[in-house]
């Protein structure tokens, strides 16, 4: 993947050490968009089970809860799934150390394999009238594994994909992981919504049900293959090979102590970035169908076409966001949705098809300025020795506090409200603490990570790179004092 992996680390301990030559790490963009490609099945296996699930919610609940009676079986249905977003933080915390310290290609195996047994284990699990309450126990545990193996896998991806692209490419390689959720989505809820028209109400009930995740297996082992086979991130190598003590100690407690003004900045990027994912790809259906009242197969075809949309415009968004800068995509994506959410809700809500597919896309476009650029800025926000884990805690905490929620939110604030432009409201309202969070927030669009040496795609870059060392290294200043201020905390001045 690279041609070289020398460490250079930025540092007040070294004033005199100047970027040289062999400290620029030249990629090979073919292998990164293999890497791409295994890793963004990661992320589609995520949400092809998300799919399923979501789709099948009714029959789960008539297979496992047949033990209770009425809507209830639908709300513990949803409640069985929504608990896997409680492990996800813990699953972060713990697959980050173990990617900051051993690397990100073995993690990311494991979590791969993890998420695609526990996904096939539900297919397998006998339902309510065989063995009792032991199904939705077993339904529970396959999720909450399911839920742990995930809170490292989304992360652990956006890390390896940062870390393996040159560094004026790594918005639009990034934003492949993206295309992973859409196709992941598209591919589950397509599949049972097949099986749904070519088996019936009875065989899908009966047995049907379970296809779906088996596919799983397959799906993991061509993951588990390409995985398998892919280099460790030039960047990691580069600082493993210079045995920087950082990362072998204390990583858990340097991320609070030291690179919490970034962490509290990852929240809240992932804070309106999964409002409005949620709100556009989770909750809408609903929205459609019992809000508005619209028939439940006219808004999964909806939202289906919209998702398939979506996918090259993601990919276009990547493309020049590493040629105007991410960070302006996404402020003009912010910008967008709190002036536009309102008409956007006004056009769904109005009953004519057109108008309701024009709304919709407004949302799915502004939703694609955040697609096409977190995947690259999210890691950009912290140094390679605490990348994966601190970007675990703030995605993971985040998505599982306000992404997660955002339909059980909303399904209350309507009823309690009994206000149809409630969801308008919100993603305006988090929107706007975005805006207010971005002016902290610095555009590293073409430039180094934080803690790495530059990242190049052909040879002739490097002149340029030695020609202005302070551009490639803008964190060198920002490294410095944090180590100072952990040299003083470890050997404090009596």
């Amino acid at each position: 993947m690279a041609e070289n992996t020398k460490k250079w680390y930025g540092s007040r301990k070294r004033p005199g050490r100047r970027l040289k030559k062999d400290d620029i790490t030249i990629v090979d963009t073919d292998v990164t968009k293999k890497a791409v490609v295994a890793t963004a099945l990661g992320n589609a296996m995520e949400w092809f089970d998300f799919g399923i699930y979501s789709y099948l919610a009714v029959i789960i609940g008539k297979v496992f809860f047949s033990g209770i009676t009425g809507s209830l079986q639908l709300v513990y249905s949803f409640a069985t799934f929504a608990v896997a977003f409680l492990v996800r933080p813990i699953g972060g915390m713990f697959f980050g150390m173990l990617g900051d310290k051993f690397g990100r290609k073995r993690i990311l195996a494991v979590t791969l394999v993890l998420m695609s047994l526990a996904t096939l284990s539900m297919g397998l699990i006998p339902g309510y009238a065989k063995i009792g309450n032991l199904a939705p126990f077993l339904l529970l545990v396959a999720r909450l594994v399911q839920g742990f193996s995930t809170g490292g896998e989304y992360s652990g991806a956006m890390t390896y994909i940062a870390e393996s692209s040159p560094d004026k490419k790594r918005g639009f390689l990034s934003s492949g992981l993206e295309v992973g959720t859409l196709s992941g989505y598209i591919l589950g809820s397509g599949v049972v919504t097949i099986l749904s028209f070519w088996l019936g109400e009875d065989k899908m009930l009966d047995w049907g049900w379970r296809l779906p995740f088996f596919i799983a297996a397959p799906m993991g082992l061509i993951g588990l293959y390409l995985r398998n086979h892919l280099e460790e991130t030039p960047v990691f190598e580069a600082m493993k090979e210079g045995k920087h003590k950082e990362n072998e100690k204390g990583l858990f407690r340097k991320v609070f102590l030291f690179h919490w003004p970034q962490l509290l900045k990852g929240i809240v990027l992932v804070l309106f970035f999964n409002v409005v994912d949620y709100m556009l790809l989770s909750y809408m259906p609903s929205y459609l169908s019992v809000v508005l009242g619209y028939g439940q197969s006219k808004g999964l075809l909806f939202i289906l076409i919209v998702m398939f949309i979506m996918i090259p415009i993601v990919l276009i968004m990547g493309y020049y966001s590493d040629r105007i800068g991410s960070k302006r995509i996404i402020m003009g994506g912010l910008v967008g949705l709190i002036f536009l959410s309102i008409p956007a809700f006004k056009l769904i809500g109005s009953g004519t098809n057109l108008t309701v597919f024009f709304g919709l896309m407004i949302l799915a476009v502004l939703l694609a300025t955040f697609e096409s650029t977190m995947p690259s800025m999210l890691p950009s926000l912290f140094f390679t020795e605490v990348r994966y884990v601190a970007l675990a805690i703030a995605f993971n905490i985040s998505v599982s506090l306000f992404g997660g929620t955002t339909p059980l939110v909303m399904a209350w604030l309507i009823k309690t409200t009994n206000n149809q432009m409630v969801p308008a409201y919100y993603i305006m309202a988090a929107c706007l603490i975005g805006v207010l969070t971005m002016f902290f927030v610095k555009d590293t669009t073409g430039k180094a990570l934080r803690g790495s040496a530059p990242a190049v795609e052909e040879k002739h870059e490097i002149a340029k790179i030695l020609e202005d060392p302070h551009e490639a290294l803008w964190w060198k200043e920002e490294k410095g004092n944090i180590e100072e201020k952990a040299s003083e905390l470890e050997n404090p001045k009596n």
